[in-house]
């Protein structure tokens, strides 16, 4: 009887390991997906706030003399 616990209880460690490699590959690939997400998010904003004061001067002094 003990022989077949300790046997199970082999059994559930190895699957509980198996289950912990499976759940550190699934965190790390929703980390990734977090950073991409950001970098994706995060880049085109800085464009933009580059670009809009950049775009403002340049239409400013393009019709500045027109007014």
């Amino acid at each position: 009887m003990e022989e077949e616990i300790l046997k199970r209880m082999k059994v559930q460690e190895e699957k509980i390991d198996q289950i912990y490699r499976s759940v550190e590959k699934t965190r790390k690939y929703f980390l990734w997906t977090l950073l991409a997400t950001i970098i994706m998010f995060i880049l085109p904003f800085l464009g933009i706030i580059v670009a809009i004061p950049w775009f403002i001067g340049v239409m400013s002094s393009t019709y500045g003399g027109m007014m």
